[in-house]
């Protein structure tokens, strides 16, 4: 077993909408320049497959995730408590231990609330202070910890965090409008597979998975999602939460720029190493575990994804945006399972144009009046622009109130 002792700081860039845990640790001191203030060993809300054990975090005992055979792991993810600072901080600089037994691995991310949304996660790099994308004085912590199918139980433990005024600024800067770019799409399938968050696969599923843990959302949230639509014939799109990571990669976050990209930080942003590989022979053709590409994958789609919000026949080219990544209205696809329709007018009648998941956030362009709806929210006629001739019920969608289209 290999135990080491880290410090460091977190970059967190651009947001997702998401509520804030009731718990936190508060700083009683300044924030820059205090002492470091320890986080209790108490998986939170999102949490799986992890048990607390004193101070440490350990990996639990549930079976390796879907994956292919060369990259399956056992894995686990504990969500700590954020931590409040009595003032807003440019940076933090997190400490811990850790016990990795051969070939597992575990890790600290970190993110904080910014424009009262959640940054994206990012791994705290050892001894290095790293700038947030603005100023905060709410920070959490996640511990990912992943090990073989066969093999030990890796830990962290005696987790502590710190601001700091030690930083560059931040290379992330969150935009006024989330990035887009063009990916291939393929299925994903997998039904009764567990996903990286702790999801169990069901028939018709509706979420998606890309290649980074960075933009992972809980099982069961939406705070990380994005908006698929496809590029030919008539324009479906789907609104999902980012519940899985792949496909091909683990630590290719191509929606970030080159500089704060945690691998392949020579190509663009918005292009998936797997389709350079694929495309160019980048990194001769392989993704990072040595895997030949066989097709230039950015994002996997769920079965109800693929087949029933986009009507896909074929793995295509989609056109993504990371809503986290930008600024703009939100609001929350507030039901207890399956999907919500998207339709072509304020109507229940209305044309279906595509579907929204559960927890999903969808971007909010506008709204109209419409057709009265009873639904999660009350009862209202109001109707949600989410894209261009595509409209949801805010009698489904927890949101507020926005300007008229």
């Amino acid at each position: 077993m290999r135990i080491t002792r880290r410090s460091a700081a977190a970059l967190c860039v651009a947001a997702a909408l998401a509520a804030v845990p009731l718990t936190a640790t508060v700083l009683p001191s300044t924030a820059a320049g205090t002492d470091p203030v320890t986080v209790a060993a108490r998986p939170a809300e999102g949490s799986t497959n992890v048990r607390a054990d004193g101070r440490r975090i350990v990996l639990g005992d549930a079976a390796a995730t879907t994956g292919s055979a060369e990259i399956r792991q056992r894995s686990g993810i504990a969500n700590l408590d954020p931590v409040r600072f009595p003032a807003p901080t440019s940076a933090v600089v997190v400490d811990y231990t850790t016990g990795t037994p051969d070939r597992s691995t575990a890790e600290v991310d970190v993110r904080a609330l910014v424009k009262d949304r959640w940054s994206e996660w990012t791994p705290a790099k050892a001894g290095t202070p790293t700038a947030l994308p603005g100023a905060s004085d709410l920070v959490q912590l996640r511990i990912i910890v992943s090990a073989p199918p066969q093999g030990g139980s890796p830990w962290v433990s005696d987790v502590r965090v710190q601001p700091t005024d030690q930083a560059s600024p931040s290379a992330m800067t969150i935009q006024a409008a989330p990035l887009k770019s063009r990916v291939f799409a393929t299925r994903e399938g997998l039904v009764g597979g567990t996903t990286a968050n702790g999801h169990v696969i069901v028939n018709r599923d509706h979420f998606v998975a890309l290649p980074s843990r960075r933009g992972l959302a809980n099982n069961g949230s939406g705070n990380y999602s994005v908006k698929v639509c496809t590029t030919a014939g008539t324009i479906r799109c789907a609104f999902e939460p980012v519940w899985d990571v792949g496909p091909w990669n683990t630590k290719d976050d191509y929606w970030n720029p080159s500089s704060i990209r945690e691998m392949w930080k020579d190509l663009p942003q918005g292009r998936p190493q797997a389709q350079a590989a694929y495309q160019t022979g980048y990194n001769g053709g392989k993704d990072q575990f040595g895997r030949t590409v066989a097709n230039p994958a950015g994002i996997d789609l769920a079965d109800g994804t693929f087949w029933d919000a986009l009507a896909l026949s074929n793995n295509a080219w989609v056109d993504v945006t990371y809503l986290w990544t930008g600024d703009g209205g939100r609001g929350t696809v507030s039901i207890s399972s399956g999907y919500l329709n998207v339709r072509s007018t304020p109507s229940s009648t209305g044309a279906i144009v595509g579907m929204a998941g559960k927890a999903a956030q969808v971007p909010v362009e506008c709204q109209t009046t419409g057709q009265s709806v009873s639904g999660s929210q009350g009862t209202s006629n109001v109707w949600l622009r989410v894209h261009t001739g595509m409209y949801v019920a805010k009698a489904w969608i927890s949101a507020g109130t926005f300007g008229a289209c």
